[in-house]
Parts: C-alpha cells; sequence; structure tokens
C-alpha cells in the first residue's frame, strides 16, 4: 500500500502505509494518525491558550477550540472526533507544480501561509471504515494572510484545472482533474467561499476517485472542509451538514 492509492481514499491508505513502516521499524510518517481519537491537532509553534485575541486580531487557539465541534458532537448522520498528535495525514502532503498546493494541503509548513492558531477535527461514522471521513479545520492568520490563504487557493483552482501530482513521503497520487464544486447554501454569510472537486486516479491509472474541498473565510479565520471516501463513489460534495454544524457554531462564537 505504502499511501499509494487503490481501491480507497488518500488518508487511510496512507495511515496503512505507516502502520507497515512501523512493523519494519523504519520511519517517516511525522505524528500523524489519522484513525486514533485524542487532543486537538494545532499549528507548530502557535500561542498557548489565552482569554483574548492576540494583538494582530487573529483568534487564538483557545478561541478556535471554544468555537469548534467538539469530541462526540453530531454534524447531521456523522459524528465528530478529535484527532491525536498533529491531525490528517494530508497535511504534510505537496503538490506539484507548487501553484497546486492550496489545493493539496493548507498547513502552514507547507503552503508558506503560517496560521498564529489551528485547531482540527474529523466528521465521520466510526463503526465504518468505509464511509465518507470529512477534515475540517480552523484557521486564524494575522493582517491579511488569511485573504491571501484564499487568492493563492483561487489561482490554484485556475492554474491546475488540468491536473496536478501529489507529493508524499513514499508515494506521488495523480490529480487528473480539478473543477469547482458547488458551494453550500450558507456561502453569502462568508467573506468568501471556494468550493472543488478533484478526479485522482488509482494506482493502476484505472479507477477514479473523488475528493471535495470547500473553504470559507470569515475575518482573519479560515474554516476548511475536505471529505473523501473509501472508494470509487462521487459522494457529490462536502456533506452540507458538517459545514452548517460548524460554520453555527463559530458564527455564535464571534458574537
Amino acid at each position: 500500500m505504502f499511501g499509494v492509492y487503490g481501491a480507497g481514499g488518500r488518508r487511510v491508505a496512507a495511515a496503512v502505509g505507516c502502520a507497515v513502516l512501523a512493523l519494519t521499524g523504519l520511519t517517516g510518517c511525522g505524528g500523524h494518525d489519522d484513525n486514533a481519537r485524542g487532543g486537538a491537532g494545532s499549528s507548530p509553534g502557535a500561542p498557548g491558550p489565552a482569554a483574548t485575541r492576540t494583538p494582530t486580531g487573529a483568534l487564538t487557539e483557545a478561541q478556535l477550540t471554544a468555537v469548534a465541534l467538539t469530541d462526540g458532537e453530531r454534524a447531521g448522520d456523522l459524528t465528530v472526533s478529535e484527532y491525536a498528535l498533529d491531525g490528517p495525514l494530508g497535511d504534510a502532503y505537496s503538490a506539484d507544480p507548487a501553484v497546486c498546493q492550496p489545493l493539496v494541503s493548507l498547513a502552514g509548513d507547507v503552503s508558506g501561509h503560517a496560521p498564529v492558531a489551528q485547531v482540527q477535527r474529523k466528521a465521520d461514522k466510526p463503526e465504518e471504515m468505509l464511509g465518507v471521513t470529512v477534515d475540517v479545520t480552523l484557521r486564524s492568520y494575522a493582517g491579511g494572510e488569511a485573504a491571501k490563504v484564499m487568492a493563492s487557493l483561487e489561482k490554484a483552482g485556475r492554474d491546475c484545472a488540468g491536473g496536478l501530482t501529489e507529493e508524499r513521503a513514499v508515494a506521488r497520487a495523480t490529480y487528473e482533474k480539478v473543477e469547482t464544486a458547488e458551494l453550500p447554501a450558507l456561502a453569502d454569510e462568508a467573506d468568501e467561499a471556494k468550493a472543488y472537486r478533484f478526479t485522482v486516479l488509482d494506482v493502476k491509472g484505472k479507477l477514479k476517485l473523488y475528493e471535495y474541498l470547500t473553504v470559507l473565510r470569515s475575518g482573519s479565520t479560515t474554516l476548511a472542509f475536505r471529505a473523501e471516501i473509501l472508494g470509487t463513489e462521487d459522494i457529490g460534495g462536502v456533506p452540507e451538514d458538517v459545514i452548517a454544524a460548524q460554520w453555527k457554531k463559530f458564527r455564535a462564537g464571534q458574537g
């Protein structure tokens, strides 16, 4: 397996690869654990909890945590859980060409846009290994960085429509096509919103897999939702129940 596409999605396949590496005594998968439960993921070097906003106007990790979905909370028919260690495996992936990076991962250490703080959650059906999984990430940025993130995402969507390569520690994946997707019903409530549909080839270059990315910006904060499923089913977009649940909680906390 080693992280390449088989009949399933990018993060679970990579997790199997990490398990193989662990059994052989090798390393290189970082601290990511996509199937474990534990503490909230946060960006390296992010400030510790604080009761007020930072001088830059960005939300602190404590404030993001307060407005993030919580462990065990329901979002439609999916259940929210916290990531152990550093969050989803895909955060460490990079893109070729580099302009496509925002489509692969918006993590600060690979995107070039370092957040002041971040909090990550996962929404899925724990009892269904082959079900839909949604990575939910809230990031706050200093100054106008959040708007720059959205601008780089828009450019990537335009420049990389014909495809790109996703680079991992031990493998590569081919995005055959990048298309704009339907925005969620609440998109007008955000300062900016972008949505994309990815067609990804399996390891043999025959099966087509589908992933979706929706990113909302509110002031200096971005809310990113990445949805995938093990298998070739096209789920049609990020489940709106997950986006709506997180957006509602975020907006309530801003009031």
